[in-house]
């Protein structure tokens, strides 16, 4: 005689799983079970991923154009490249590079739009901005010691009606005495390059030379500070902290999540926030395996009583529903990370085709001209032990149901 399996619970809860059961409701309610739990695993881990790109295109852009950490002197620096010097000290500073900055307004042909200028070395702000990626028209070598040229951000072009080799005029918010009264200040600058990132940084911050905005700010030569990339962004503060201590009382220092933090913090909530909510889908596709099992385990109680009067314990009964429950759960959930997997590499792919497809244009209200996804294996990870641990959870009940049947009263009208 052929020995069977052990252990009996395993055996007989893969058994029920792989039979053909009499009653195909039951059969289309677990394989319903096992599709939700697919689809929710597969939307929640896709979700996440497409947030992640987005958040990663949002950090790599708006922090690539504003510094990570700011030196700041209450007094025009002469010597610039001596803080570069010190600040190179500290392991995190990757570059540095000077600046000067004025706020404004350009105007041109009768429209006005504030404007952010600042006064930068073309040569040193390639190694601390993204700019020079992201140049339309125009090089940062076409910002001249006074030639007074101007590169604006796509929106901010857009917004005064400007393109490469027009002139634009920036008002400033200090007044000079004249003979005719008291008039603003303003000088004329040549449009030589538009950048656009995608993001409000377009319509908002204007470059110039660095000399050609301390003429404007009366320093000369001078600059107002040192702004700094580091290797590790999110160390800003304490790398800030520690550049200072080397430096004159009459620095002071700035990062990045002083002006954007906000931004980035609102967007990490958004994406807790939506994880809960796509939970929620996987709870109740894996709750979906109660009503299965309560269904089985009304169809087998015949079975259960006479597996009760060969001698199984209610705790072996209760073991083999957990274990038929827990087949659906894990099925649904590989099933699902699989998918979430496939999707979320796929998904830049799949939205573009969709854009060629019906010629659409689905991303132009956002930063960037697709859908953004990056993959992370923590999100996967914790979304399939929850899905996992949800469906296995499911069982309990059905399981106890099926433990606390009696053969006699089973087995009276069979």
């Amino acid at each position: 005689m052929r020995r069977m399996f052990k252990p009996i619970p395993l055996f007989i809860g893969l058994r029920y799983t792989r039979a053909k059961r009499r009653n195909h409701f039951i059969s289309f309610i677990s394989l319903t079970s096992i599709l939700g739990l697919m689809l929710g695993v597969a939307v929640l881990i896709t979700v996440l991923s497409v947030m992640n790109g987005f958040d990663r295109e949002l950090k790599g852009r708006i922090l690539g154009m504003v510094p990570h950490a700011t030196l700041n002197s209450y007094e025009p620096v002469l010597n610039w490249k001596k803080v570069a010097e010190i600040a190179h000290r500290n392991p995190q500073v990757e570059a540095a590079a000077p600046f000067n900055q004025l706020q404004g307004m350009l105007t041109s042909a009768g429209m006005v739009s504030g404007a952010l200028v600042t006064g930068i070395d073309p040569e040193a702000e390639k190694k601390v901005s993204i700019i020079q990626n992201h140049l339309e028209y125009g090089r940062l070598e076409d910002l001249r010691d006074g030639e007074f040229g101007i590169i604006l951000g796509a929106g901010l072009a857009a917004n005064i009606g400007v393109t490469v080799g027009d002139k634009v005029t920036l008002v400033m918010p200090e007044a000079s005495l004249s003979p005719a009264g008291v008039i603003p200040r303003f000088k004329r600058f040549t449009v030589v390059g538009i950048f656009k990132v995608g993001a409000d940084i377009d319509s908002m911050i204007a470059y110039v030379h660095l000399h050609d905005a301390g003429r404007l700010l009366r320093i000369g030569e001078r600059v107002q500070g040192v702004r700094l990339k580091l290797h590790d962004l999110f160390a800003s503060q304490e790398v800030s902290a520690s550049v200072l201590r080397d430096l004159p009382g009459f620095f002071y220092a700035t990062d990045w999540t002083q002006t954007h933090g906000n931004l980035f913090n609102a967007i990490k909530m958004e994406k807790a926030m939506m994880a809960i909510l796509l939970l929620f889908i996987v709870a109740v596709a894996a709750f979906n395996i109660v009503s299965s099992l309560v269904m089985v385990v009304t169809d087998k109680k015949a079975d259960i009583a006479i597996l009760r009067t060969l001698g199984a314990s209610p705790g072996t009964i209760m073991k083999i529903f957990m274990v038929q429950g827990t087949v659906v759960g894990v099925v649904g959930t590989f099933s699902g990370v699989a998918l979430g997997v496939l999707l979320s590499l796929t998904i830049s792919d799949i939205a573009s085709a969709i854009e060629k497809l019906f010629n659409l244009h689905l991303f132009d209200a956002y930063f960037v001209n697709y859908l953004p996804s990056q993959l992370n294996l923590s999100d996967v990870l914790w979304v399939s032990a929850i899905a996992f641990v949800l469906s296995f959870a499911a069982t309990l009940y059905p399981a106890r149901k099926a433990a606390r049947v009696q053969p006699a009263e089973a087995l009276r009208y069979e």
